[in-house]
């Protein structure tokens, strides 16, 4: 595959109640926020939220799967949570080519998710070796 500067994809996924709880099973992160509406209903956010690495998975079945593709190893990823999703609220995920260096097969790629307003929840890069 031959990669471009700005070149992007991107997935869209709604993360309800059985895929959170699921999550918070295999990661053992079972923090109340994010599984318990009485307790969510007490914190700033009001109710369940999604857990920052779930949504975070996106990132990586884009690069995997799609951009730069099947055989992507990550390298490296930098993560910033800056706003809540809700339980049920859908998201998108986007990953694009910042920079490719000449000398290696390594990608460096903006990776964001974005809540169904088109506001983002998660914001990082991404190194990969293609």
């Amino acid at each position: 595959m031959s990669l471009l500067v700005g070149q992007s994809a991107s997935i869209t996924k709604v993360f309800g109640r059985d895929e959170v709880s699921a999550f918070a099973d295999l990661s053992e992160d079972r923090n109340p926020v994010h599984l318990d509406a009485n307790f969510a209903a007490q914190t700033p956010f009001k109710q369940p939220i999604v857990h920052g690495m779930l949504l975070s998975s996106l990132l990586s079945a884009l690069l995997g799967q799609h951009l730069p593709g099947e055989g992507t190893i990550y390298l490296g990823q930098t993560l910033k949570f800056v706003r809540p999703v809700y339980v049920g609220d859908a998201v998108t995920a986007t990953v694009t080519v910042s920079d490719i260096r000449d000398d290696k097969p390594v990608v460096t790629l903006t990776t964001e998710v974005f809540d169904k307003h088109g506001k983002p929840c998660v914001q990082g890069e991404a190194v990969v070796r293609v």
